[in-house]
């Protein structure tokens, strides 16, 4: 038999391509800010500030003899606003534990102050306003005495007790400045802390008994609340017989029509609208940018609630929970409030549109809110978010069926 002979048939072997590192985007990454946060804080001091402008030249001409004035202030605030905001930004939140209780000494300290020379609202002709401080510093000293309870938080005497006394002080001493509007906020931010802090359900449900009763009683006691709530049921009866704040905003809303009529045009500012740069920007708002300006500026109040809610559920533990969500509620409940007084769905409430409005104290509070859920997002670990980037099948809850805060994750395919 002949030989056979074997052709040789070795192959050179293919070569494999590297893996690709996926990269994450920047915002993404640990101890990154949280772009889409800022970039939405961003747009909101502009357009703050230019509608500041537009609702206050003139009565800062008619008052001050100078039409840029509350503009010039609303800069300086701005200034500090930004500078407590980087601060706190670049502060590791849980730091906050060791500013908790003092902060809340000398916001108390600052109360009984204003109460015995009798500053109605503020010092410095109401410049500095205690109560706009009182709704960050009590979300912030009841998410860090939650986080130090969260092992007690369903004993009578160590959850719902404690959370009463703390709330019924601090909301009784806001309520004498008088600042009816914010008392109900501090309030009712206190119990979603606790209902988000795990607390139990009949706990809950007994402290909105008793906060609502207490509610009927102040507003029965108080002249002035009564008038409020007698003109808002008056006015949904015939809008004729409505507060004329609320027939000056209507007015300024129907000028305004679908796309408004135009930026510094505005007449209802002019003519009799009460506090155009402070509670009423709204309907300034409405009257120069129409119902389209109106309705974006809802749109992106909904984009910062989503976002912070994101950073809270992400948050590496239950204090930058508690913080990034009660911040952001905070900031969201605040404009809702605003918005509805000035289309009459709620009784007038005198309280400030974040970002928007002019004042010194309420921006400087918000920037500093801003600042501490940036400090949060800072944490938040690379692979939490990079599930968010790459999938929208993840389920997180602040409260879980264990009372636990559940923890971030892919479902199952």
């Amino acid at each position: 038999m002949g030989t056979r002979v074997f052709a040789d048939t070795t192959v050179d072997p293919v070569p494999v391509p590297a893996p690709v590192e996926q990269k994450t985007p920047m915002f993404l990454k640990s101890g990154a800010v949280d772009f889409p946060l800022l970039l939405i804080a961003i747009g909101f001091l502009v357009f703050g500030l230019l509608m500041v402008y537009s609702a206050s030249w003139d009565f800062s001409f008619i008052w001050y003899g100078d039409a840029m004035h509350q503009f010039y202030r609303q800069l300086i605030s701005l200034g500090i606003g930004l500078a407590l905001a980087v601060f706190f930004a670049l502060l590791d939140y849980h730091n906050l534990k060791k500013f908790a209780l003092p902060a809340m000494l000398a916001l108390i300290a600052f109360l009984f102050i204003e109460l015995f020379i009798g500053g109605r609202r503020g010092f410095f002709n109401g410049s500095v306003q205690p109560s706009e401080f009182a709704k960050i510093i009590a979300i912030v000293y009841i998410a860090v005495w939650m986080y130090a309870k969260r092992d007690q938080i369903h004993d009578l005497q160590w959850g719902l007790f404690p959370l009463g006394v703390i709330l019924g002080f601090i909301c009784g001493l806001i309520y004498l400045q008088p600042d009816f509007s914010a008392t109900v906020t501090v309030f009712l931010l206190g119990g979603l802390l606790f209902f988000l802090g795990g607390g139990d359900i009949k706990q809950i449900v007994i402290l909105v008994i008793i906060a609502s009763v207490a509610g009927v009683l102040v507003v029965k006691a108080s002249s002035y609340n009564s008038t409020r709530m007698s003109d808002y049921f008056n006015g949904i009866i015939d809008l004729t017989k409505t507060s004329y704040h609320l027939r000056y905003s209507f007015e300024a809303i129907v000028k305004g029509s679908w796309l408004g009529v135009g930026i510094g045009l505005a007449s209802t500012k002019l003519n009799g609208l009460p506090f155009a740069p402070t509670d009423s920007i709204y309907a300034v708002i409405a009257e120069e940018l129409g119902l389209a300006g109106a309705a974006g500026t809802v749109l992106l109040y909904c984009l910062l609630v989503w976002r912070g809610l994101r950073i809270a559920q992400r948050a590496p533990d239950l204090l930058g929970g508690l913080l990034a969500a009660g911040l952001t509620f905070w900031i969201g409940a605040e404009a809702l409030l605003n918005m509805l007084v000035m289309v009459g769905l709620m009784p007038f409430a005198g309280n400030a549109l974040p970002f928007i409005s002019y004042g010194g104290s309420s921006l400087v509070c918000v920037l500093s809110a801003i600042g501490i859920i940036m400090s949060v997002s800072r944490h938040i670990a690379p692979q939490a978010e990079q599930q968010e980037w790459s999938s929208t099948s993840e389920s997180v809850d602040l409260r879980g069926r264990n009372r636990r805060r559940s923890l971030s994750r892919i479902s199952r395919s």
